[in-house]
């Protein structure tokens, strides 16, 4: 069995919403809501915070988390889970991004992620989810996959692919399913200091999805479908919506 290490990347200088982290969502920051939710996955050894301020790491220890300080200038998450992997005082075999700001991840989601990563040949894993509403499948700010029938991405877009030539949009979800991307990864230990080293890519510029850069450098991209709607804040609108959703 793998031994992997959570690790949840959080940074106080967002550009739509500084300070994301130590917001609250009924009386718990949503720091804290994210790590507890991470604790109770059965698939990882091990959860750390990765962050590049004093505050949110005064805030971890507070209610007993485990933080590891990492450089303020990471381009993504991907670059501050690398560092922190980097001063693990214990050997990983791989490592899940758990995003700061999905206050509501499932666990099981992450121990999807986690069998994905036991299979041979896996670089990179991901979640999809079907997409159900027009209103999804035409938002530019969710991004699609296509995926191959091993359930390897074969692309990301903003724009819903595949194209279906013979029907008006509206009309291409009963037809066939299209799935969004949830941004959570996987990656092995191993790949992972690799892939902060690559250069941008083409499609990585014009599609700004910082996942195309792997594909076009060759990596694999294993995917996993997941039925739980999660619920990402970006903005102060965003946790206004994870207010309404705990009290209900």
């Amino acid at each position: 069995m793998k031994k992997i290490v959570g690790i949840i990347p959080a940074r106080y200088d967002s550009t739509r919403f500084p300070g994301k982290p130590l917001a609250l969502i009924a009386g718990k920051t949503m720091i804290e809501r994210v790590y507890e939710q991470a604790k109770k996955s059965t698939s990882l050894q091990r959860v750390v915070v990765a962050t590049d301020d004093n505050r949110i790491a005064e805030t971890v220890r507070s209610f007993g988390g485990d933080v590891i300080l990492t450089r303020t200038d990471h381009p993504s998450g991907t670059d501050r889970c690398a560092e922190a992997l980097s001063k693990l005082d214990e050997h990983f075999d791989a490592v899940i991004n758990i995003q700061g700001d999905e206050p509501f991840i499932q666990p099981g989601q992450i121990d999807l992620l986690a069998g994905a990563l036991a299979e041979e040949n896996v670089d990179i894993a991901t979640l999809v989810k079907i997409i159900r509403s027009h209103d999804e499948l035409i938002n530019e700010n969710i991004p699609k996959v296509v995926i191959a029938s091993n359930g390897d991405a074969l692309y990301f877009s903003r724009q819903p692919i595949p194209f279906m030539k013979n029907f008006k949009t509206e009309y291409w979800l009963p037809q066939h399913n299209y799935y969004k991307h949830i941004g959570i990864y996987g990656y092995q230990a191993s790949i992972l200091p690799r892939l902060t080293q690559l250069q941008q890519g083409v499609l990585e510029k014009i599609e700004s999805l910082e996942q195309l850069r792997w594909l076009e450098h060759g990596f694999n991209i294993r995917t996993r479908i997941t039925e739980f709607e999660t619920i990402a804040v970006d903005t102060p609108e965003d946790l206004q919506r994870a207010q309404q959703y705990i009290s209900q």
